[in-house]
């Protein structure tokens, strides 16, 4: 089953990932919210559109931005809707 970790603790796990553009997108409601932080980072992607991030903060170490997710995806990246991706150190398991 995927797994998202950071920090020695589980972010995600679902065994409904999709993988877009090589990345692993978990179900929202897979996130470990303890550790979820929101962020005010954005970024556009010409495809998917307007992501939003989240930073993870476990034992006083924070992961700044770690996490992106599309709210409100463009046509054609209806797939990525709802789910959460990683990057910045965080490990994906498939």
């Amino acid at each position: 089953m995927p797994k998202a970790t950071w920090n020695g603790v589980t972010l995600a796990e679902s065994d409904d990932t999709v993988v877009v553009e090589g990345n692993h997108y978990f179900p929202a409601s897979a996130l470990n919210r303890e550790v979820v932080r929101e962020s005010s980072k954005q970024s556009v992607c010409p495809w998917k559109g307007t992501a939003s991030y989240y930073t993870f903060e476990i034992e006083g170490k924070r992961n700044e931005d770690a996490a992106w997710y599309y709210p409100e995806p463009k046509a054609g990246a209806e797939m990525v809707k709802d789910r959460v991706a990683f990057w910045k150190g965080v490990e994906v398991t498939p």
